[in-house]
């Protein structure tokens, strides 16, 4: 498969040997959310309020003293980072603990899902630049059963699978692009695939979860014609982490 404007790339089923590649590349896919997320969250009119208070309180306290103010502030700042990055940390955590931890047996060895990587020669090597997952999930299951993806719906798994007979749907857990491959056309292609695979087995929709600070991931999917159909605020994390982080996450559908 190729692509425009002269960067070429293929999209294959996932090997064994790619996991000392993917494994990274599906946690700096998730970790690199930290920081949108924390100025998303800084940027909030009542955690704009709060710094400003808090500052306000270590110049009075400090008898004047500018450091004060800063360092009283640098806290409320690091407290609303902690939070973000909690969120992000442990949905990596757990992931690599699940579906994650045995990529053959949890997708490929099941007929109702798949794992694929997209390849490209970068300086004369071919590397793994991207990576895609469906799960196969029962109407019903998708519905009513709730996962750790960002904290949102269900996620692939093994338990997952299921007949494409059963009126069943496809769901997307994982689609990482690296830096340099974005905005070429890569995550169409990779959503493309995972739609292809949807449709092959059946499958009415492909569904997937998208936290508020992944605006390039909502921008894709909307332009692949998704539509945000639910939004919550709740994590697995703490739930005052949860709070003061202040992200949301969106399902993303389309009917295939």
């Amino acid at each position: 498969m190729a692509q425009k404007n002269n960067f070429p790339f293929s999209i294959r089923e996932y090997r064994p040997s790619d996991r000392h590649v993917v494994l990274p590349l599906f946690r700096d896919g998730i970790l690199e959310h930290v920081y949108p997320a924390f100025f998303k969250a800084m940027s909030h009119p009542d955690h704009v309020g709060v710094a400003l208070s808090i500052s306000m309180a270590g110049y009075v306290l400090g008898g004047s003293s500018y450091f004060q103010a800063l360092l009283f502030g640098g806290a409320w700042a690091g407290l609303i980072y902690y939070c973000c990055h909690d969120i992000y940390e442990g949905y990596v955590t757990r992931r690599l603990g699940t579906d994650m931890a045995d990529i053959q047996a949890n997708y490929l060895q099941s007929p109702d899902s798949g794992f694929w990587v997209a390849e490209a020669d970068v300086n004369g090597q071919t590397k793994v630049v991207g990576m895609v997952a469906v799960a196969g999930r029962k109407s019903e299951e998708g519905a009513e059963r709730f996962d750790d993806l960002n904290g949102g719906l269900a996620a692939g798994g093994p338990e997952s699978a299921c007949g494409a007979g059963d009126g069943g749907h496809g769901e997307m857990p994982h689609v990482v692009v690296v830096f340099p491959w974005r905005r070429k056309s890569l995550g169409s292609q990779l959503m493309q695939k995972a739609l292809d695979f949807c449709k092959e087995h059946g499958y009415a929709r492909l569904v997937l979860d998208v936290s508020s600070p992944q605006t390039a991931a909502i921008s894709l999917c909307q332009k692949s014609g998704f539509v945000q159909t639910a939004s919550h605020s709740d994590t697995h994390a703490n739930r005052w982490v949860s709070r003061l982080a202040r992200i949301n996450v969106m399902r993303m559908e389309k009917f295939i």
